[in-house]
């Protein structure tokens, strides 16, 4: 075969390829940059909330399978604390919990090193004390929370040098650090984008007793008539 002909072949085979695989790669890349989107409507206005399943995958697949079963209809922001945040999600007007799934998996650190933080109108999920007890109750952060962020674990096993809230440990091995209870941080998985007016009126109301909280209720109930997935 003549050589140059060869060339002009596996050039053109070279481009119609990139080409194709370019073709072939522009969905994906729009998948990888559509998160996807909520509407939290109450009766103190809207909020729409941006999520990110490329981060915090499971987290956001349990949350919106709840707004498919509609759970969060006619729930209320329970506990509200201005310069905290709000939490809301697993309560009805009455105070009657609603049933829930089991608990999802706890993806904090993961989320963190993708860049989610506990910052001013980011989301993450509400829990107990123990890390993997995350089900429907959400929060809103209303200020940055950098302490309900994971604690990163330095490399190495053990740990040659771990510091936390002013105490120096050495040597410990590093499974001990990744099953510390109080490092594990509260999973971000999404954000305000637009409705924080919403969120400082909601953060502002007068609070106190309610149903069988001593603090922190609004004294006007504050409903989540529904959250819908609009894209």
């Amino acid at each position: 075969m003549n050589p140059n002909l060869l060339h002009r072949n596996l050039g053109a085979y070279c481009s119609a390829l990139a080409l194709s695989l370019g073709f072939a790669l522009m969905p994906l890349l729009g998948q990888a940059q559509d998160a996807p989107k909520v509407k939290i409507s109450t009766n103190m206005g809207e909020i729409m909330v941006e999520l990110y399943p490329d981060k915090a995958p499971k987290t956001v697949a349990n949350f919106l399978q709840y707004v498919k079963d509609k759970h969060y209809n006619g729930t209320i922001f329970h506990r509200v604390i201005a310069n905290f945040m709000i939490q809301g999600g697993g309560y009805d007007a009455q105070y009657k919990e609603r049933p829930t799934r089991a608990p999802v998996q706890h993806e904090g650190r993961q989320a963190m090193t993708a860049g989610l933080k506990n910052q001013t109108g980011y989301l993450a999920m509400a829990r107990t004390n123990d890390p993997q007890s995350a089900t429907a109750q959400f929060f809103i952060n209303t200020v940055d929370n950098a302490f309900l962020d994971p604690t990163p674990i330095p490399d190495g096993d053990p740990v040659k040098r771990f510091e936390y809230r002013g105490q120096v440990y050495e040597n410990v091995p590093r499974e001990n650090l990744l099953n510390a209870l109080q490092l594990f941080g509260y999973t971000v998985f999404g954000k305000v984008t637009s409705g924080m007016d919403v969120v400082d009126k909601i953060r502002t109301t007068p609070t106190g007793m309610g149903g069988t909280f001593r603090t922190d209720v609004p004294k006007t109930p504050v409903v989540i008539q529904s959250i819908t997935l609009v894209q």
